[in-house]
């Protein structure tokens, strides 16, 4: 554009020489105004060159900045994205371990609500346990008493019995101090007169005198054991003398044989001297029943001993000290033994005044029945009372 413009003016001065002056002037005029905006244009245009070459350096700039951005963009993208990859791998990691951990948690949820379903079975049934034990310990608390009475009450009976039937003092007496014991639980006045009843009856039973009855049953009873291997009087033999050898050394042997001689002869005659009657010869079947007969009364004075029948016990032991006498030998050391415990035994009193413990009895019957009668009216007005309430709910 700026050579058009230098070219154009020599051109039109070489065609317009012939114009005449004031065509010059007015061409002069224009040519001026022509240079002016020439000398405009130049500069305008030497502006917008600038301005073209500041846009082409920016653009440059700009496109410079842009690919290095769409780089560096690029690279971010990429690391981002590894970052991305890297996260999402840890992620997975971690999902499957805490889907693990789920599924373990699941597992131990399950056992856990199974243990806690068996817990709460037995929990349940310890309650019903509990609640069943409380009702007995109420049940038990209340009939405390009654309980306790009616272990006085057989107690007593076994005491009744043991002085009755066997005349045993000492379990008697261990009975009644076991029914007083049992009564020091309790605090009434029906109580205290039952205690002093008792207490009356042990010092009764603690006068008596102490009769062995069970050691003199098992003398009885020994003795009767050993009347199988008492000798009879009737099996005994004379003593037999050994013969004393007193022969002296330097005899011949027509002095020795005379010796043996007069000492056989001498052992065919014995004289042996008797100090009571001769007693019958007893069969052996005799024998065995005599025998049977000692040991018959020896058991009957045994069960008249329990029964403190005195006469009947000493009458059974003075038949069986007779037949020991008359038929057994006295020399022997077991008959003088079983005749030695035989008058040991009689000489023993097996007569007992047993006081009566039934006073202390009927105190007990007449206690526990006025308790039965309590209890049965508080029944009925605990009873009467919780009617009326089920009826207003």
């Amino acid at each position: 554009m700026t050579e058009e413009n230098k070219i154009s003016p020599d051109n039109e001065q070489n065609s317009n020489a012939a114009v005449t002056a004031p065509e010059e002037a007015s061409q002069a005029t224009q040519q001026n105004s022509i240079e002016q905006r020439q000398s405009e244009d130049r500069r305008a245009g030497s502006g917008a060159s600038f301005l073209t070459s500041a846009a082409l350096v920016l653009a440059v700039l700009a496109l410079l900045g842009t690919a290095w951005q769409s780089i560096s963009s690029r690279h971010g993208y990429t690391k981002l994205e590894r970052g991305l990859t890297e996260r999402l791998e840890k992620f997975d990691a971690a999902n499957q371990q805490s889907l693990a951990l789920a599924k373990n948690s699941d597992e131990r949820s399950i056992e856990s609500a199974a243990r806690t379903s068996i817990l709460e079975e037995k929990l349940g049934e310890s309650l019903d346990e509990q609640e069943s034990l409380q009702t007995l310990y109420e049940e038990l608390a209340n009939n405390r008493e009654e309980r306790l009475l009616a272990e006085v009450e057989q107690l007593l009976i076994i005491a009744n019995q043991q002085l009755q039937l066997a005349g045993n003092v000492k379990l008697a007496l261990l009975a009644l101090q076991t029914a007083d014991s049992r009564l020091q639980q309790l605090d009434s006045l029906q109580v205290t007169q039952l205690r002093k009843s008792i207490a009356q009856d042990i010092q009764h039973l603690q006068a008596l005198p102490l009769i062995d009855i069970v050691g003199m049953s098992l003398k009885l009873e020994s003795l009767a054991d050993t009347i199988d291997h008492l000798p009879l009087v009737s099996e005994r033999h004379p003593q037999s003398i050994s013969p004393v050898e007193n022969l002296q050394t330097g005899q011949n042997r027509w002095q020795k044989l005379a010796y043996e001689i007069w000492q056989d002869f001498k052992s065919m005659i014995r004289i042996e001297r008797i100090d009571r009657a001769e007693p019958p010869l007893l069969a052996p079947d005799q024998n065995f029943f005599l025998r049977e007969n000692i040991k018959l009364r020896l058991l009957t004075a045994r069960i008249a001993l329990l029964q403190h029948d005195e006469v009947t016990y000493r009458k059974d032991l003075e038949a069986s000290e007779n037949w020991l006498r008359a038929h057994f030998d006295l020399r022997e050391l077991e008959t003088k033994n079983a005749l030695a415990t035989i008058k040991e035994l009689s000489a023993s009193n097996i007569v007992l005044d047993i006081p009566d413990i039934s006073p202390s009895l009927a105190l007990v019957s007449k206690y526990k029945l006025s308790l039965e009668r309590t209890n049965i009216n508080a029944h009925d007005s605990k009873a009467a009372i919780q009617t009326p309430a089920r009826g207003a709910k």
